[in-house]
């Protein structure tokens, strides 16, 4: 059934909005380009894109409502309806489930008695899972409001939403602290974020991502473990003393998707 015209932002909103929305647009050559930062900063009001917000982004960018409702269906990051203070997502594509995503996401339904894309009664977690964090080194990895939590197993997972349900600190494996999924949306919109020594503390890319980088400068020791062509044999141990391991290299358990054909370790072609 057709719908009646999105409600208005209250005055104060509307205005508040409006002049940061002209700081983004300011960023642009083209006023549409802005489209993407404009539906971060409508859901950090909301903590979803709601129908004002999009009727908004189309009045500020002179597109209609259609064009910014395909926008922000396509993009996974946008919600389409209330959620909770924490975007808890886990990823179960190829590898992340081959080393236990599928068995973290199933525990989590369970524990939190929510589906995917839902919401906790409480409004604190909303659970869903996701085709890949592009972390495979550190898999199986879970994201929360963006950021990553390594090597995970269906129980630091368990614990890791019991933490954020709780109140307790809860801290990334690598990148800033947390911070709730409407701050998330408004640092996503490109305004600076405020807390004292968040971007100092967001870092780079883990120790095991950035390995065939240092390789390929020929910055590595000969402690590298690297695997040698075809036919020779393989190299040394791994590098000692690095920050943060891969769950390929980690000493925790990792969960198999399926108990019963849990993956064995990788072998070399032929063998």
């Amino acid at each position: 059934m057709p719908q009646l015209p999105a409600p208005a932002y209250p005055a104060e909103v509307l205005t508040r909005l409006e002049a940061d929305a002209e700081e983004v647009i300011a960023r642009y050559p083209g006023s549409r380009s802005a489209l993407l930062p404009l539906l971060h900063l409508v859901q950090s009001e909301e903590g979803h894109v709601s129908r004002t917000g999009m009727a908004f982004c189309a009045d500020r960018l002179g597109l209609t409502t259609a064009e910014v409702t395909a926008v922000a269906t396509f993009y996974s990051m946008y919600r389409r309806r209330p959620g909770g203070d924490y975007q808890v997502g886990v990823c179960t594509n190829t590898l992340c489930a081959v080393m236990g995503g599928d068995a973290i996401f199933d525990r989590l339904k369970d524990h939190l008695g929510v589906g995917n894309d839902e919401t906790t009664d409480d409004g604190k977690v909303t659970l869903e899972h996701i085709e890949c964090n592009a972390a495979c080194d550190f898999a199986p990895v879970v994201m929360v409001n963006w950021e990553f939590f390594d090597n995970q197993t269906p129980e630091s997972a368990t614990q890791l939403v019991d933490d954020l349900i709780a109140g307790r600190t809860v801290e990334p494996t690598r990148g800033a602290p947390l911070c709730g999924y409407k701050d998330t949306s408004r640092i996503l919109a490109g305004f600076p974020d405020q807390r004292p020594g968040a971007v100092a503390a967001s870092g780079g890319a883990g120790a095991a991502s950035l390995v065939g980088l240092k390789l390929a400068k020929g910055e590595t020791g000969s402690q590298t473990r690297v695997v040698g062509p075809r036919g020779e044999a393989p190299g040394d141990q791994p590098q000692k003393g690095a920050e943060h391991l891969s769950s390929h290299d980690a000493p925790q358990q990792t969960s198999a998707s399926d108990p019963e054909h849990p993956a064995g370790p990788a072998a070399e072609e032929g063998e």
